[in-house]
């Protein structure tokens, strides 16, 4: 019985291998186009947005490129498709795209009945509130009745009906789809307040607001906004693909591997390393992909800090600090799955 048992076991385990390598029709469809098709913001300084030249930056931007070179081993692969709050759903639901790469929250919903997989978050965030600095509010418990502008579609008119409800005070929302005619309400003096994450506000009050000193990002978070990479349930082997990679970044920066020194790295005696950047092989072809595509991303895109840094960090318009994107072995919340 036991020689049977090992013998099932055995079995099952290369079915499990096997079924590793396969890939599914999402995957299958982007090798044969030769590219990822990326969903983004239509534009939020920091996380998604072009140029005059139709060049996209952003730390979601990024990652669609870290996620092109894992498969490609090329950052250009990958063309952006800008999507609203209420299209960026059927637009994965539908494989318009392939990939959602824009400052989207993970909750059990769309986990679940929207028919999402979330990879790893790349930025954990919090929804808060911005004013006028004229108005002299230095509190959201000072709003009560204030006009807010918020966007409809997103889990942030969910969450400012029911802070203001559970802290006993009234408001008049402005609900608008497009985040451009948002922006332009709240700039207009439509509304008192603007509500949307942190980093979203600060990206506003960095890229769009006449004079950014005149506005102030008032200090409470009312809720809890894990933005992550998705994509639709049904293509397990492309879904690895997307989380590793983003695990890839994080692990790069606990090691202390940039862009910039990873060749000193490729003789390191760290197994760890030498596992993540396809030296000892493996990890690769348990993803099915090239053994060097972690090394890949790092070199091209960079680690999680580099991607942070240049696209919100302290030296750039948004000037945020880590926070809880901290790694975890510096009071972060960022923690890659062991690389094994």
């Amino acid at each position: 019985m036991k020689a049977g048992f090992f013998a099932a076991a055995a079995a099952a385990m290369t079915l499990v291998a096997a079924g590793g390598a396969q890939a599914g029709a999402t995957l299958d469809a982007i090798k044969a186009r030769g590219f990822v098709q990326c969903g983004v913001n239509s534009g939020l300084a920091g996380f998604g947005s072009p140029d005059s030249a139709g060049n996209w930056t952003g730390l979601d931007v990024d990652f669609c490129r870290a996620v092109a070179v894992t498969l490609f081993g090329d950052p250009s692969k990958v063309k952006f498709t800008p999507l609203s709050a209420q299209q960026r759903f059927p637009a994965v639901q539908s494989g318009e795209v392939d990939l959602l790469s824009r400052n989207t929250t993970w909750t059990l919903t769309r986990d679940t009945s929207v028919g999402l997989n979330f990879a790893p978050v790349t930025y954990y965030d919090g929804q808060g509130f911005m004013v006028p600095k004229k108005l002299g509010v230095k509190s959201a418990k000072e709003l009560n009745g204030a006009t807010v502008c918020v966007q409809s579609g997103t889990t942030t008119e969910l969450n400012l009906a029911d802070y203001f409800r559970a802290n006993g005070m009234s408001f008049n929302p402005v609900v608008i789809e497009s985040i451009d005619e948002v922006n332009a309400a709240y700039f207009a003096g439509r509304c008192d307040v603007y509500t949307t994450d942190a980093s979203g506000l600060a990206g506003t009050r960095a890229s769009v607001a006449p004079n950014p000193e005149d506005h102030v990002i008032l200090p409470e978070l009312i809720s809890k906004e894990p933005l992550a990479p998705a994509v639709r349930h049904g293509d397990d082997q492309w879904f690895d693909i997307v989380k590793w990679t983003v695990y890839a970044t994080i692990q790069a920066e606990e090691k202390g591997i940039t862009s910039k020194n990873i060749d000193e790295f490729l003789k390191s005696k760290d197994p760890d390393v030498l596992r993540l950047l396809g030296v000892t092989p493996g990890m690769g072809a348990a993803l099915g992909v090239d053994e060097k595509w972690a090394y890949n991303v790092v070199k091209k895109v960079g680690n999680y800090g580099e991607i942070f840094e240049k696209n919100v960090g302290k030296n750039t318009p948004l000037k945020l600090e880590r926070g809880l994107n901290a790694l975890w072995t510096q009071g972060g919340l960022q923690y890659a799955a062991p690389f094994r």
